[in-house]
């Protein structure tokens, strides 16, 4: 038999296999490192848009609170106001104080001395002084009865 010769097939030295190696390594390395990076920025960039997006919303809630709290104190305003006028109304223009206001308008009604001290706070001279400046005369009595 004839010895068979093989076709000479050289194997590259092992150096050469280690600078290939390194290469691929590095292609690879740059690759990945490239789409973790893309992913990265697509991920960051999601964030960003869902923080306008919450800022957005925040701005235009905060908008909502300044008009309802305006019209609040508008509210409170027109309130102080509406509260105050009727006391200004009911305030005698001689100056008197209300419980005397009172007590006038019970002695024109024709009540008692004792219904005045007790229904108005009023001393006993006081009631006495309202009863005789606004009671009903003597005379008005007389056709009553």
């Amino acid at each position: 038999m004839a010895a068979m010769h093989l076709p000479n097939i050289n194997l590259p030295d092992l150096d050469f296999l280690l600078i290939v190696g390194r290469a691929v390594f590095l292609v690879f390395s740059f690759f990945l490192a490239a789409v973790t990076f893309t992913a990265w920025r697509r991920a960051a960039r999601r964030q960003s848009e869902q923080i306008l997006a919450q800022n957005q919303l925040l701005l235009e809630q905060l908008a909502e609170i300044r008009n309802t709290l305006a019209a609040n104190a508008q509210s409170v305003t027109e309130l102080t106001e509406r509260i105050d006028q009727p006391v200004n109304r009911a305030a005698p223009a001689h100056g008197a104080p209300p419980g005397y206001q009172i007590a006038i308008r019970l002695a024109r009604a024709g009540a008692s001395g004792e219904e005045l001290i007790s229904g108005c706070g009023l001393t006993r001279t006081e009631a006495e002084l309202v009863r005789r400046l606004h009671g009903p005369s003597r005379a008005e009595l007389r056709q009553v009865s």
